[in-house]
């Protein structure tokens, strides 16, 4: 794992969306959005030391950033790395605890 400065910079923020809350309901995976930097083995091990939960496994996706076009000038979104979370049966985070 890398220093410890990065591991506070692993996870960035918890991704809310219909999706998401819909995996969340019927499989117990939470969404978050995290660096470009980090594999899976590293958001693994953030996670369960952060909310003392177990995970069973980690998917990731690279969400490539749209071409957008402002006034004259074309420019380009940032990617963003999300990862899919799947928790044990019986863990749970709540983010309403969580310092």
């Amino acid at each position: 794992m890398r220093k410890l400065s990065n591991f506070y910079n692993t996870l960035i923020s918890q991704h809310s969306t219909e999706k998401s809350n819909s995996l969340l309901n019927n499989f117990n995976c939470f969404t978050f959005i995290v660096s470009n930097k980090a594999n899976k083995h590293e958001i693994k091990n953030v996670v369960e030391k952060l909310f003392n939960v177990t995970v069973s496994f980690v998917r990731v996706l690279v969400v490539k950033g749209k071409s957008v076009k402002f006034k004259n000038s074309f420019g380009k979104r940032k990617d963003f790395k999300k990862a899919f979370v799947y928790l044990n049966k019986g863990d749970t985070i709540n983010f309403s605890e969580f310092k």
